[in-house]
């Protein structure tokens, strides 16, 4: 059996080869990202409360990765990391600019750096983005100057899910400040509340919806419109003879919370209005992905078309109800709820359906996965590596020797094998747990294991050497 396996492995190794020859044949790209999206809310996750059929069957054709990071636990950085390959602090991008802040020019992906979908474009891909942008939002960092044939979202960090005010046909939970903390009203179809002690963001003001370079009205409910658009660019006879590479950045379930009226019927067993508002988001969501695959079935190129499915950092709880259970900690922070999130990698055919990938992949993993099964060679300076082997058995060892975070106030981690350090502030001491034990990284080790700790912090301050200062976001006047 180990020999008819091994022959296996080594056939479709061979065969994916013979596909990459011929141009005309490479894989399509399909990036599809969740905003917020807590490690504990989907049923993949063993989450039964809130229905995703969607994400559940992507998951089952193909790999559900149990330990999937990003590398930061805020929606830009983590951005950055994902389209360069690199972890971000490389060229200094800790920043997670907000509101007027995303005007300035020293917000965004810095120009010095390239994106792999630049590089799949100049190879004859035909590329996309859909929805969120969040890296820039001058002219000079436009999507459609960073590698985009085509772009269709807003720029900023966030985006009410309907025109208004009055928001029709959905209800929205939204946060004050003129409430006494933990004190809730409606009012209509509205909801307020002090449950972060802060305010709702004016997330539209300066960002509106695009498509390409002109702004534009979106009347339908946002995750439907991202979807709609998604859909119509996979399904799109342009350029047949190329392949494409789309990135469908949802702000599902990103603050404003606001769920349809029709999703929110479809919510059982849910009493809790913000829950339930979350709920309907998630469905809406989950939906989305569910029309995607579709779409790319209908072309018959569900062999030839590699999906990826997560979430841009972990749930804050608070804000959203975003559960990023049994993790501990959550967006904002690097313990594991804020960094370890759902993730799905699906191309039937090539990657092993309905498994489970015990070993840590991170989101720079993507770029040079892409970039190695596309052809395109110029992956060896990214920090990532090509997954395939590794799903399919090829390689067996671990994906990476070290995983590094780096966050402004000091927060910062290590992860070597199954042991990690964590920092929470520059003045704070390093914390030690053994994930593989302490997934909910209850256990502070680092007294017990002193030479392990030390260790692993001087291996920190190693790779943080190679790093470049964070650069210093500048708001605009």
């Amino acid at each position: 059996m180990k020999t008819i396996a091994l022959f296996a492995c080594v056939l479709t190794t061979v065969m994916w080869s013979e596909v990459l020859a011929d141009s005309v044949t490479r894989p399509n790209i399909v990036i599809i990202i969740a905003d917020d999206l807590g490690y504990g809310e989907t049923a993949m996750q063993g989450n039964p409360q809130i229905p995703t059929p969607g994400i559940d069957a992507l998951s089952e054709s193909g790999v559900r990765c149990t330990s999937g990071y990003v590398t930061s636990s805020l929606c830009s950085p983590s951005r950055a990391g994902l389209l360069t390959g690199k972890y971000q602090a490389r060229f200094g991008y800790d920043m997670n600019p907000i509101g007027a802040q995303n005007l300035s020019d020293t917000a965004g992906l810095p120009q010095t750096e390239t994106t792999f979908i630049s590089k799949l474009k100049e190879s004859g891909y035909r590329t996309g983005l859909v929805g969120k942008w969040h890296l820039g939002a001058s002219k000079a960092k436009h999507p459609m100057m960073r590698g985009f044939d085509y772009f269709t979202g807003f720029l900023q960090e966030g985006h009410y899910f309907v025109p208004g005010p009055p928001y029709d046909d959905v209800q929205t939970m939204v946060r004050t400040r003129q409430l006494p903390e933990g004190e809730f009203e409606r009012e209509g179809n509205i909801f307020r509340g002090n449950y972060t002690g802060n305010n709702e963001p004016n997330y539209d003001k300066d960002n509106p919806w695009m498509v390409g370079e002109k702004t534009a009205v979106e009347k339908e409910y946002l995750t439907d419109a991202i979807t709609r658009n998604a859909v119509a660019f996979i399904e799109s006879d342009n350029d047949t003879d190329k392949p494409f590479a789309i990135v469908v950045a949802y702000n599902a379930v990103h603050s404003p919370m606001q769920g349809m009226n029709a999703d929110l019927e479809r919510i059982y067993g849910i009493d809790d209005p913000q829950r339930k508002i979350f709920a309907a988001m998630l469905v809406a969501l989950d939906r989305g992905v569910a029309k995607i695959r579709e779409a790319i079935e209908k072309r018959d190129a569900v062999e030839e078309t590699l999906v990826v499915f997560f979430s841009d950092n972990g749930g804050p709880t608070l804000e959203l109800t975003s559960s990023n259970s049994p993790l501990r900690g959550g967006k904002g922070d690097l313990y594991e709820g804020g960094i370890r999130v759902p993730m799905v990698w699906s191309m039937p055919g090539t990657i092993p359906q309905g498994t489970v990938e015990k070993r840590a992949i991170v989101t720079v993993d993507i770029a040079s996965t892409c970039l190695a099964i596309s052809g395109v060679a110029d992956a060896e300076s990214l920090d990532g590596v090509n997954v395939v082997p590794y799903f399919t058995g090829e390689k067996r060892s671990d994906l990476h020797e070290r995983i590094y975070w780096r966050m402004g106030g000091g927060r910062t981690a290590l992860r070597v094998g199954d042991w990690k350090i964590i920092r929470t502030a520059t003045r704070e001491p390093f914390e030690l747990y053994h994930l593989a034990a302490d997934a909910s990284e209850k256990e502070n080790l680092a007294g017990e294991h002193p030479a392990r700790l030390s260790e692993m912090v001087h291996a920190w301050l190693a790779m943080d050497s190679e790093m470049q200062a964070p650069i210093v976001l500048i708001t605009p006047k």
